[in-house]
């Protein structure tokens, strides 16, 4: 596969997937790390299509505890699904900067809804720390971000598993978690049931990162034009990035966090990518924006030798 020669940024700022405030800064804290002059050194042209607009949440009201703010998601993720095709209509690698990671279930209908039209279809590397696999059904919460990986796998709202062309979206024979430390019963049982494969951090800590993601990469593109990948940063540990909403210690390193994007690049098959879940107001000097600014950087082929 001949890996695209420019990335469309496409920032969504959304907070109303989670509890906590302040990940709607997550697409201009990345800029502010100066990911377009980042980019364009490494020889890659670089559009930015701005910000998807999102409801500020204290003007809305969650009509269901099960699943707040369903409607306004639904609504946002359906606008990320029609960015996302336009930039690979335009010959471009979609970079989605969140936000927080309920805006995947747009993305990755995106991406599944392109190349479904071509009569392709693609697999799917999920980093996290938490499963983000519960229903409404399931969920603690009510927290769609912790919704979005069910979603694209058929389970859940049907606002949510039919933003694309298809349902599922993805298989679950080409979908794989990695990194997960964090996941509740509900999550754990949805795993099991769904057939896809998971890597917790035990797995990572007991084969290392790169047997994982050698599994992982042949997993997501045996019979597929490539992967989604999908990385919320809260999957790295809070030493290496603190600003996130919802930090769970144990969690990758930095070097593994590069690694998983290291091996995407030589694979030559990641067509899309999701940066999500940075949260400026617990950060410090921007630490972990520039964490994703470098992590992208390695995703498009960035080598020390």
């Amino acid at each position: 596969m001949k890996p695209r020669e420019k990335l469309s940024f496409i920032g969504v700022p959304m907070d109303l997937g989670g509890g906590l405030r302040g990940v709607d800064m997550g697409p201009s804290a990345l800029r502010i790390a100066g990911i377009e002059e980042a980019v364009n050194g490494l020889g890659f042209a670089f559009e930015d299509l701005g910000n998807v607009p999102v409801p500020r949440p204290e003007r809305r009201q969650p009509r269901n505890e099960k699943a707040r703010f369903l409607t306004e998601i639904a609504h946002c993720c359906a606008r990320v699904r029609r960015q996302v095709e336009r930039a690979l209509d335009e010959g471009s690698m979609p970079l989605i900067v969140g936000g927080d990671h309920s805006i995947a279930a747009g993305s990755i209908a995106g991406v599944s809804s392109w190349y479904h039209k071509r009569k392709e279809k693609i697999g799917l590397i999920w980093v996290d720390a938490h499963g983000d696999m519960n229903t409404p059904e399931t969920t603690e919460s009510g927290n769609i971000h912790g919704m979005p990986l069910a979603a694209a796998l058929g389970y859940g709202a049907p606002e949510l598993t039919g933003l694309g062309d298809l349902t599922p979206m993805v298989s679950p024979e080409n979908t794989v978690l990695v990194g997960v430390h964090s996941i509740d019963d509900g999550e754990r049982e949805m795993i099991h049931k769904s057939g896809i494969k998971a890597f917790a951090m035990r797995d990572i800590d007991k084969h290392g990162i790169h047997a994982v993601m050698e599994e992982a990469i042949a997993i997501a593109t045996r019979g597929t034009a490539g992967f989604h990948l999908s990385f919320d940063i809260d999957g790295c540990d809070p030493v290496a990035a603190p600003g996130v909403g919802t930090p769970v210690d144990g969690g990758l390193t930095t070097r593994e966090a590069h690694i998983i994007m290291e091996d995407s690049a030589l694979s030559q098959a990641m067509v899309a990518l999701d940066l999500t879940e940075i949260n400026p107001i617990f950060d410090t000097c921007n630490k972990t924006a520039e964490l994703a600014r470098e992590l992208t950087l390695s995703a498009l082929g960035k080598r020390v030798l």
